[in-house]
């Protein structure tokens, strides 16, 4: 190790340093960039192909399009915004099959997401 580490110059970069991350780390800011990457993806399942529905009725929205970020309290949710988004991602006991999209997509580019929010934090 080096002797600039063990003296006061040294100590003071390392407080300053530590001062640095601690303002990065306040809930306030952690929470913005957890909704940073929360909205990209968000993004990324509204993007994904949408199969083509039966349903042709008037105000008829897919559910791919539904999906949002939602703040709560000290927690960042992505969610559908149709009640039946959970059933159609795990199956119910009257479906033949799940047909899931959330979890493989955030699998599929959850890296890229946690370089999205760590360049957003310590950038």
């Amino acid at each position: 190790m080096s002797d600039t580490f063990f003296s006061a110059e040294g100590f003071d970069e390392f407080s300053k340093l530590l001062e640095q991350y601690s303002k990065k780390t306040e809930e306030k800011t952690v929470l913005e960039v957890l909704e940073y990457g929360a909205n990209e993806f968000a993004k990324d399942l509204r993007a994904l192909p949408k199969p083509r529905s039966q349903i042709r009725k008037a105000g008829y929205t897919h559910i791919l399009d539904t999906m949002t970020t939602r703040r709560r309290e000290k927690e960042i949710e992505v969610g559908w915004g149709k009640y039946y988004g959970p059933m159609l991602e795990r199956k119910t006991k009257k479906m033949k099959k799940a047909h899931p999209h959330v979890r493989p997509t955030f699998e599929r580019n959850s890296k890229k997401y946690y370089s999205a929010m760590s360049k957003r934090l310590f950038g």
